[in-house]
């Protein structure tokens, strides 16, 4: 019998959680669909140490977000250390929604993910439902469709010239990227998965589950 990938979940809590998105619910709801395309699952809140174990050959899902402010860094260097090594020897990461806001205590972060939620910059329209336009010419949209759900539409995050982007939508009569792919090859960064909402959209759930699977050299259908 063969041995199902790897996928490690984290999510955000305290430094990395806030009031407005519920990372334990959209966890659990990354996790079932991670499970039904043939990972084994693991969810770890955000601790210094919750990746110790982390292997080159996981794949890293990062569904946390930017939390309040703290004084205690030196702390979370050896999380912040295992993120950066995993995505430097070419392991695999998935960063969903709020991860383009975490991790501010580590600047490189943004390299590794390929763009940045800017404050004062960035911004999205009221959460609803929305349709997003999915790019064909890529394995992890190629076949997908419309791809409709009930979620946030991030608006000019600051994104690196080098990604290329799977999905999109409109706004302010300009284009703004919604999932992209870095230009390092092992990253995707899917800003979609706000809340459990989200995951009602058979189209978003077949997207993640493209997703990790490409990410991992498996066939994403």
């Amino acid at each position: 019998m063969t041995t199902p990938p790897r996928a490690l979940v984290l999510s955000g809590r305290d430094r990395y959680g806030d009031p407005w998105h519920d990372h334990a619910a959209t966890s659990y709801r990354v996790a079932h669909e991670l499970t039904a395309a043939g990972f084994g699952v693991e969810v770890r809140s955000t601790f210094p140490d919750a990746l110790d174990d982390l292997a080159v050959a996981d794949l890293l899902v990062v569904n946390s977000g930017e939390g309040p402010a703290g004084d205690d860094d030196a702390a979370w260097r050896p999380l912040h250390e295992r993120v950066r090594d995993h995505a430097d020897a070419g392991g695999p990461v998935l960063a969903l929604h709020q991860a383009t806001m975490t991790f501010a205590d580590s600047p490189w972060w943004t390299e590794v993910v390929g763009g940045r939620w800017v404050h004062g910059t960035s911004w999205h329209p009221p959460l609803g439902s929305a349709t997003f336009d999915v790019q064909p010419g890529h394995p992890v949209t190629d076949g997908l469709g419309a791809l409709v759900a009930e979620d946030e539409r991030y608006t000019d995050l600051v994104v690196d010239a080098g990604v290329r982007v799977l999905v999109q939508h409109e706004e302010g009569a300009a284009t703004h990227p919604v999932v992209w792919v870095t230009a390092a090859g092992n990253v995707v960064y899917d800003a979609l998965g706000h809340g459990v909402a989200s995951y009602a959209s058979a189209a978003r759930c077949a997207l993640l589950r493209r997703e990790a699977r490409w990410l991992v050299g498996l066939p994403p259908a």
